[in-house]
């Protein structure tokens, strides 16, 4: 990668698939790893890569996406052989795409879909509420997520089961990498097949009162040409994955939060105007994703010499939590003036469903805290930190 040789920033035992490991420890380390390597570290990891730390730093690479390219997902991976569309696409050909997913998610199609969202979500928790307990993560993140979306793609109700298992399979970690590499092959095999067949089905048989991204992709054109079934099903299931994926993970570290922080937990109860200040400091304070980049250019970085063809880790995690950004960084303010965070992204690739995720979190923790005020850990729960930080799962119980 060529990077091997810089001398200006510290090397430091940095690894991005981390083994399971209780809750909070990834973040912790980044948090050391901040203090001793501003704005910027390398790692020998994956035959080294740059890990940026600085808040500055992390903003100004996501927005230079001249400069750095997204068409690096993994760290580990700096040429991959398959494409997620349109996430590791760059310039025309990502706006292109990027503009034809983009009418599903703007804020007055979302802001239509509140009072179904809430309805789903009321029904959820007084469905759970008189058992006195539940694994958050896949009895309510995952299913509220799920219904949510379901429609909006244009999957049928019967295929949710589905859909849930293929979700979890994608992001399947085991301490045997080869029998998760079969897993997670399998379940992106069934996922492509199904939208294929979807698609299919859809042209054969035009529905003018279907309006959903799957009927749409059926009929999108990019230039005046149809695009690839290859690229119209790894779009869906890309779509699909991270609308699924990433909204009940940081819905479940924000429950993390709440559930070991009873004071917040209290002052949402009693001031339910306060729920969306919650969600953004949640994602300020846990960020899930971990973007990576790959430099186009020489240039001097923000002081570190990178070169072309470098890969870079652009820490979310740490740039949340950087105290010169942030007073008191570390913890969640329910009074802070204003919340700007990265955890949707910046520039070109913010999150083209960051309206959905935010109104979808907002609604389930007003609906949930309505229902059932008190609760509290089981036990602690574990993380599993590497692209996606997530829990395996959180365990709550509450008086009946």
């Amino acid at each position: 990668m060529g990077s091997s040789d810089h001398a200006d920033c510290p090397v430091r035992d940095y690894t991005t698939l981390r083994p399971p490991a209780p809750a909070m420890t990834a973040f912790h380390e980044m948090d050391e790893h901040r203090a001793h390597a501003r704005p910027a570290m390398r790692t020998e990891d994956a035959g080294h890569y740059w890990v940026f730390t600085d808040h500055g730093a992390v903003r100004d690479g996501l927005r230079q996406a001249d400069l750095w390219s997204s068409s690096v997902v993994f760290p580990f991976d700096p040429e991959p052989e398959h494409v997620m569309v349109p996430i590791q696409l760059d310039g025309d050909q990502h706006t292109k795409w990027r503009r034809l997913l983009g009418e599903w998610f703007t804020p007055s199609r979302v802001r239509a879909l509140r009072d179904e969202q809430r309805s789903i979500a009321t029904a959820l928790v007084d469905d759970l509420r008189g058992r006195g307990g539940c694994e958050y993560l896949s009895e309510v993140a995952k299913v509220f997520t799920s219904t949510v979306f379901r429609p909006i793609m244009g999957v049928a109700r019967e295929d949710l089961g589905k859909f849930l298992e293929w979700t979890d399979g994608l992001h399947f970690r085991d301490d045997d990498a080869e029998r998760a590499r079969e897993i997670q092959t399998a379940a992106a095999a069934e996922m492509t097949a199904y939208f294929a067949e979807l698609l299919a089905h859809r042209r054969a048989h035009p529905d003018p009162d279907r309006h959903d991204i799957v009927s749409a992709a059926a009929r999108w054109e990019i230039d005046g040409a149809r695009p690839s079934e290859e690229e119209l099903t790894n779009c869906l299931l890309t779509v699909l994955g991270a609308a699924l994926e990433t909204t009940a993970s940081q819905l479940t570290w924000t429950m993390y939060h709440l559930a070991t922080h009873p004071g917040d937990r209290r002052r949402i109860v009693h001031e339910p105007a306060l729920v969306p200040r919650m969600v953004e400091e949640s994602m300020r304070v846990y960020p899930i994703a971990t973007p990576t980049r790959k430099a186009t250019a020489h240039t001097d970085f923000h002081g570190c010499p990178v070169k072309a063809g470098d890969v870079a880790v652009f820490s979310l995690a740490s740039a949340g939590r950087d105290e010169q950004a942030y007073p008191h960084p570390t913890e969640v303010d329910l009074d802070r003036p204003e919340t700007r965070h990265l955890s949707f992204g910046a520039g070109r690739h913010t999150c083209v469903g960051a309206h959905l995720a935010r109104q979808e979190m907002t609604i389930l923790l007003e609906e949930w805290h309505r229902r059932i005020p008190q609760y509290e850990l089981v036990e602690t729960p574990r993380e599993r930190a590497s692209m996606i930080w997530t829990l395996d799962e959180l365990r709550l119980r509450w008086p009946t």
